[in-house]
């Protein structure tokens, strides 16, 4: 969801291009995620490096997921405008990100064959991989359409998933943000799980559904202190990490990840979960979109974040690289 669009009207940068491809990425190394001062841990997280990036491809921005390869090295991203994003990232001798290689950026095709359905139809916010598919989930014309896996780039979607949330329950541009799937250990036996951004229900929280498995039916997140889910992922111990964002002239620009116990996700329930990180406009942020888990080679867990430019000189797309320490939390509501 283009968070900031009212805001920035007339600061587009961006163009339409109708024909994909290669993707020449240019990286900046961010080496410290509050500048001015070398503090490295944030709650929960510890901050390992990041990256702004930057591209004369105009179709570069607008990121609202990614998901890693099994390699941790390659990803595929979409990007709201409607075309997929994928690449690898490139690290230097000390582990820590320094590009991004072999970037390709290709139009997203439709049901009916079709790359230029146009942004209402086409305005993809979540992205899932299970198994030999690619979920994603779409804003506006709200759907979860799965495309087969190899093949996503050049492929219509082969189905889509039953929703079963009612569609007039679902804002135009902030509805399906978040789509995860959950461990194929856990309670939920690999559901896709889909969250809602600012569509919300009777009492003020925000719709969410668990689409498919054993424990398939409609739940509730709690919605509270101006933040909206912009993403989500799972942990390989089921607990569900929930990335939030806000921007308002009373807070400025904010980002917060929550940590739901994946024993709470069930039909009918109302989850919360405690803040594990918290980061304002004074630290190295933007309108943070995508997040991502895998286990690095020493067994610790990282997590990637990236932000949605919205094609617009006045922000960045970032990708950030953080370690996840459990016993640290920031707060709970």
């Amino acid at each position: 969801m283009a968070v900031f669009a009212g805001l920035l009207t007339g600061c587009n940068s961006g163009n339409d291009v109708d024909a994909g491809g290669p993707a020449a990425i240019q990286a900046r190394i961010i080496s410290t995620f509050r500048p001015g001062s070398d503090q490295t841990r944030f709650g929960a997280l510890e901050f390992l490096g990041g990256l702004e990036l930057s591209s004369d491809n105009s179709l570069l921005g607008a990121i609202s997921a990614v998901r890693f390869r099994p390699d941790q090295r390659h990803f595929i991203s979409v990007l709201d405008t409607g075309h997929w994003l994928t690449g690898a990232i490139e690290r230097d001798d000390n582990g820590r990100l320094k590009g991004i290689s072999d970037a390709r950026i290709m139009p997203m095709i439709d049901r009916n064959g079709s790359t230029d359905a146009g942004k209402g139809s086409m305005d993809a916010e979540g992205l899932a991989l299970r198994g030999d598919h690619v979920l994603v989930s779409y804003e506006q014309y709200h759907r979860v359409d799965v495309y087969p896996d190899p093949g996503f780039e050049i492929s219509p979607p082969d189905g889509t998933m039953p929703l079963p949330i009612p569609r007039w329950q679902l804002r135009a541009n902030r509805s399906l943000e978040a789509l995860m799937i959950a461990p194929q250990s856990s309670p939920l036996a690999g559901g896709a799980v889909i969250v809602a951004e600012d569509s919300l229900d009777d009492d003020g929280n925000m719709l969410a559904a668990v689409l498919d498995g054993p424990l398939q039916g409609r739940f509730t997140v709690r919605h509270y202190g101006g933040f909206d889910v912009s993403d989500g992922v799972f942990l390989p111990d089921g607990d569900l990490l929930l990335l939030e964002r806000r921007f308002g002239l009373m807070h400025g620009l904010g980002v917060r990840i929550r940590r739901i116990a994946g024993a709470d996700i069930k039909p009918d329930a109302v989850v919360d979960g405690k803040v594990i990180f918290e980061a304002s406009s004074r630290d190295q942020i933007d309108n943070m979109e995508g997040i991502d888990v895998f286990r690095a080679g020493d067994g610790s867990l990282h997590l990637v974040l990236v932000s949605d430019d919205n094609h617009s000189i006045l922000q960045r797309s970032l990708m950030l690289e953080f370690k996840l320490h459990d016993e640290s939390v920031v707060s709970q509501n």
